[in-house]
């Protein structure tokens, strides 16, 4: 196992994690020729289109070091504060990290978080400063931020450019010398935990692993410990550009298994693989479950493709654990599935990789937080879907979900930044100052103020320089409506929304007017109306396509006019009473961007 070095590279969204582990990959000679590709690791076009990390990566790099051959386990992480849950699986399976800041940014909001994600599991942090060839690149000030932040000696962070390769033996010599070998006993029973999985439609579900304790061979039989499940490992191997069918897999290495599993409800992450015939006395700990932040309804354009969207979005999980889900009715849309993720570029993303991966046509209702409601009785109800609130006379009280949120910014932006949050409801913690002009901003802010358009307002108002990262902090009684829209009367469940009691009335109105742009005409008139409760507070009407059914009258009295306008008058009536209005895809998603 001395050779052995397990690493993740943790940083900031857009410090350039991709671009290094890419140069890493070259200088090992892992990938060479026309496999040399600008974000090697990110495989998926998504990733690509967008220039972001979504999934972690494992793959494995031979290197010779003074006259010893290593193998070295990188994990290429994502950056953005949506996939926390892959930086902590990723973790998980490490022994050290490579802490990658932005020569010309500095440090930043997840740069903090990932690294006390990176302390606590006791890994060895190794400084890097990269993009040292920008021409607006301050090495000098991010290294007092890093000595700073980490307490290290200045001789300890590594410059480099992930771009030019320069500085990329020395952070491979780093990893060898300061990295610990993983620790296990290859005698003792065998212990492997899960870290990721993916869906093959040949081969069944192949599971990523670390092998803390023992070895796992080719045909042996394993046990699943939390599911109980036994399987033969019919290939085990390692992780390459390919995956590397090996015999065995040995202690503190980085694995993958295919045993033919099917269903995906049989591999969860986190989970620990086992033999059957000396089994381990207990699954690895340290694995925390993943918490749903944002909740929204994701619903088959096409009523029978319910079956097919359950499928998809199980085969999705595998890939993406952090993804939950649990299937819900509504009257506007039919049956569909509430699900639960870690922010709004998390749905979005999800959306998206439904729409390309599974040919799943979707539509996402409006996306809300879960709340606890107290009936008179002092009962606790939780609730994901205004849906599903009790009748308002039951109600106590409610509680929503506050976050303690860190905004790093630079001093000129302070303004508008507070302004921001307290338009948002939140209250101001603490502020401390990192370095000459850049000071960090603790506030409490309502979850449900700043899932819809918090991130992009503060990246406008800052222009692109404040970094923001946030934890649950507990609940609080908050006093709040349900805001209904009903069209014609009927309410469109859809669109339901909890609020709070003051931005209520201007959120209704609001919704209102964009829902009057967006909802077809009709030959009949559609009232658009926000209520709250049995009182409206907001109204729109689109008015009816006029068809002139006087124009085949010319001269005469004017009564013949009139009785055919009556007529078409009681046509109209009919038709608002049976017809029905179709609201679009657009509707569901102007919501997000109402301002």
């Amino acid at each position: 196992m001395d050779h052995i070095r397990n690493f993740c590279i943790i940083a900031h969204i857009d410090h350039g994690k991709s671009t290094l582990a890419d140069r890493l990959l070259e200088y090992t000679r892992t990938v060479e020729g026309k496999d040399l590709q600008a974000q090697v690791l990110d495989d998926m076009e998504l990733e690509r289109e967008r220039g972001i990390t979504i999934k972690s990566h494992a793959i494995q790099m031979n290197y010779n070091y003074g006259d010893r051959a290593y193998v070295l386990n990188l994990i290429d992480t994502p950056g953005h504060v949506d996939f926390s849950y892959e930086v902590s699986r990723s973790i998980a399976a490490c022994e050290g990290a490579l802490l990658v800041v932005d020569a010309a940014q500095g440090i930043q909001a997840q740069t903090i978080s990932n690294l006390y994600m990176a302390v606590e599991h006791d890994l060895e942090i190794i400084p890097v400063i990269n993009k040292i060839d920008l021409p607006g690149a301050l090495p000098d000030e991010v290294e007092d931020q890093i000595v700073e932040l980490l307490g290290c000696r200045r001789e300890d962070i590594l410059r480099a450019s992930g771009k030019t390769g320069e500085g990329v033996y020395e952070i491979l010599g780093a990893i060898i010398e300061k990295i610990a070998p993983p620790k296990g006993a290859p005698d003792a029973p065998l212990q492997c935990l899960i870290f990721d999985s993916v869906f093959n439609s040949y081969r069944g579900i192949i599971a990523y692993f670390k092998v803390v304790n023992g070895t796992i061979r080719k045909g042996d039989r394993v046990k699943f410990i939390a599911s109980e499940r036994e399987y033969d490992a019919d290939e085990v191997g390692v992780l390459k550009l390919t995956m590397s069918p090996r015999d065995e897999v040995c202690t503190g290495d980085v694995g993958y298994i295919i045993s033919g599993i099917k269903t995906s409800r049989e591999v969860r992450v986190g989970d620990t693989i086992t033999h059957v015939d000396r089994p381990a006395t207990g699954a690895i700990e340290g694995f925390e479950e993943v918490k749903p932040m944002v909740f929204a309804g994701v619903y088959p354009i096409d009523p029978e493709d319910f079956e097919n969207l359950r499928a998809s979005l199980e085969k999705l999980q595998l890939n993406d654990a952090s993804l939950s889900f649990q299937p819900e009715s509504s009257v506007a849309l039919g049956f569909g599935f509430r699900c639960g993720f870690l922010g709004l570029l998390h749905m979005e993303i999800v959306q998206e990789r439904l729409d390309r991966e599974f040919n799943m046509d979707v539509i996402t209702t409006v996306p809300n937080v879960s709340y606890h409601v107290y009936d008179k009785k002092g009962k606790r109800l939780e609730v994901h879907n205004p849906g599903g609130l009790p009748d308002p006379t039951m109600i106590d009280h409610i509680e929503e979900p506050f976050i303690r949120a860190s905004v790093i910014t630079k001093t000129a932006f302070i303004g508008p930044v507070m302004t921001l949050c307290l338009g948002k409801r939140g209250t101001l913690v603490k502020q401390e100052y990192i370095s000459g002009d850049r000071v960090e901003v603790f506030y409490d802010l309502p979850l449900g103020e700043i899932v819809i358009d918090f991130y992009d307002k503060l990246k406008s108002i800052s222009k692109g320089y404040a970094s923001f990262d946030y934890h649950l902090h507990g609940f609080r009684e908050s006093r709040l409506v349900k805001l209904d829209i009903l069209l014609n009367g009927e309410p469109v469940d859809a669109l339901s929304t909890l609020t709070h009691v003051d931005n209520s009335v201007s959120f209704g109105r609001r919704m209102c007017e964009k829902l009057k742009e967006l909802i077809p005409r009709q030959q009949f008139d559609i009232a658009i109306q926000a209520a709250i409760g049995s009182k409206i507070i907001a109204r729109e009407t689109v008015k009816a396509v006029r068809k002139d059914v006087t124009a085949k009258c010319y001269g005469g009295d004017v009564s013949r006019k009139r009785k055919l306008l009556e007529k078409q008058k009681e046509g109209k009536k009919r038709m608002k009473q049976i017809g029905t209005v179709e609201v679009p895809q657009k509707a569901f998603l102007a919501v997000l961007k109402l301002d």
